[in-house]
């Protein structure tokens, strides 16, 4: 993990996050709506939450009913709409947080600079338990946050204990 970069966000007084997913309708969304619910009372920094997909298919769109449900149910208050990532949100944002290996490589694919790669991770790089895993090793898979999509109210609470182990361990770093 860029340690130099997450070192250098800290003491800002405004953050900018984006989660991103495939659709931007299940992973991604959860997990803004967990990140503005746990600093809705931030001072400092303040942190302007955002979400976005790879893919162009549901631009438009509010959150999967699923998703939404689970995180409602879960306390979380999140209003959403579907938008694309595009090259200027590396200019936008000052972190960019991935549920996958494909949203990696189609971000990273993306940034213009050396400057804007550092600033892609796994959302999971961020567990506890996971904190030490390199994403270029054979074991990349295990930072994905598999994606729920149409499957079981129990695949999205597993997705949703996911989101909140890593955006727990990310407000710790950014606190330190």
């Amino acid at each position: 993990m860029n340690q130099s970069l997450i070192s250098s966000l800290k003491g800002q007084d405004q953050l900018s996050i984006t989660m991103v997913c495939l659709g931007n309708i299940c992973r991604s969304p959860m997990a803004a709506a967990v990140l503005a619910g746990k600093t809705a009372d931030w001072k400092a920094p303040r942190i302007e939450v955002h979400s976005s997909g790879t893919g162009s298919w549901h631009i438009g769109q509010g959150p999967h009913p699923s998703s939404k449900k689970i995180w409602e149910a879960a306390g979380y208050k999140h209003s959403h709409t579907a938008k694309q990532f595009k090259v200027n949100d590396f200019f936008v944002h000052d972190l960019i947080l991935v549920m996958d290996s494909s949203n990696y490589h189609n971000v990273v694919s993306l940034a213009e600079s050396e400057e804007h790669r550092s600033k892609v991770f796994y959302l999971r790089n961020f567990d506890p338990l996971l904190k030490g895993l390199d994403p270029s090793s054979a074991d990349y898979f295990k930072l994905e946050v598999p994606d729920p999509y149409n499957q079981s109210d129990e695949a999205y609470e597993a997705t949703l204990a996911m989101v909140e182990r890593a955006v727990d361990g990310l407000l710790l770093e950014l606190a330190r």
